[in-house]
């Protein structure tokens, strides 16, 4: 980037410099996103209110447009890109002060399928509205769930499957829950090409995602319902 374009962001006001970072966010500039969330910590911004303002509000909006069609899975992954290098600086400073998350969530692809593209998507996206995400990675048996599970202590487990041959397993893992008692201790949330509403009912899951947008939108209600019946209570 040029000094001129470095001065540039730096002469911004900060409520121009957040909307800079907004549309650096959607166009995936790494470089430009990293640069304006240090102005904002340099100008005396608290790390979380640099977070909610800066990247989780950029993020909304691309998700707003990849849901709408707008935007596409490639131009989503840059800029899903921006915001974890806008994270990486802001996380340790998160941690330091304390900071309020959304929730946990546990996201993993099940055994027998290696497709992770949808569910980096969504574990990115999730990150950007504010989640805290532990990636499992891919061909997850439902042993490495539960240990996830035990270790982490999610609000949330998402489970991702791209082949027809592979989504059965998703039910494995809801049963193996069942099983062990632990099954309404957590929200399940499910994704994938091939899989709908009525799969998802079946299976026994919270919800069906048919994106990361949607991913987000879902997650963010079963925890305000859960925060609510936990005041109530």
């Amino acid at each position: 980037m040029s000094d001129e374009g470095e001065l540039d962001l730096r002469s911004l006001s900060d409520e121009d410099l957040v909307q800079q970072i907004h549309d650096d966010l959607y166009d995936g500039l790494k470089e430009e996103v990293e640069e304006g969330v240090n102005i904002l910590l340099e100008r005396g911004w608290p790390p979380y209110k640099t977070l909610t303002e800066g990247l989780v509000e950029g993020m909304r909006i691309v998700g707003i447009d990849f849901r709408d069609g707008i935007l596409f899975v490639p131009e989503v992954l840059l800029a899903a890109n921006a915001m974890k290098a806008g994270m990486a600086i802001l996380r340790p400073l998160l941690i330091a002060t304390g900071a309020p998350r959304l929730g946990k969530m546990v996201i993993g692809t099940v055994k027998g399928d290696i497709h992770d593209i949808g569910k980096n998507l969504v574990a990115m996206m999730m990150e950007g509205a504010g989640f805290e995400v532990i990636n499992i990675g891919i061909n997850n048996p439902v042993e490495k769930y539960l240990e996830a599970l035990d270790e982490h202590k999610p609000d949330i487990i998402g489970m991702s499957a791209l082949l027809t041959t592979t989504m059965p397993y998703m039910k494995v893992v809801i049963d193996t829950m069942k099983e062990k008692g632990i099954r309404e201790d957590y929200i399940v949330l499910v994704g994938g090409a091939p899989l709908n509403e009525e799969f998802a009912k079946a299976v026994g899951a919270d919800a069906y995602c048919r994106d990361a947008a949607v991913a987000v939108e879902t997650a963010k209600s079963f925890m305000a319902r859960k925060h609510n019946v936990l005041a109530a209570g």
